[in-house]
């Protein structure tokens, strides 16, 4: 499933270099994860490397984009194939 950054984030900008598909990006007021590319970091990282570097812990799963891990999977090879 994708990730959703909540009305909680302040804009700190830790999450958006720490994400591999560059599907984090600033948005005001608070930042706005692209779905398309966000993977959970799956094909990456054991984690979200968003989540573990938070230091408010504003970036949850979103109830409107649900996937499994072969679904993201997937769609991190597609975004593979761009580079």
């Amino acid at each position: 499933m994708a990730l959703v950054i909540t009305d909680e984030c302040i804009a700190c900008d830790a999450c958006r270099e720490e994400c591999p598909n560059e599907a984090i990006e600033e948005n005001d007021p608070i930042y706005f994860i692209d779905p398309d590319r966000c993977t959970e970091c799956v094909g990456h990282f054991d984690e979200p490397q968003c989540i573990a570097v938070c230091p408010v812990d504003c970036i949850i799963p979103d109830p409107d984009n649900v996937e499994n891990t072969e679904e993201l999977k997937f769609k991190y090879d597609k975004l593979q194939e761009e580079y």
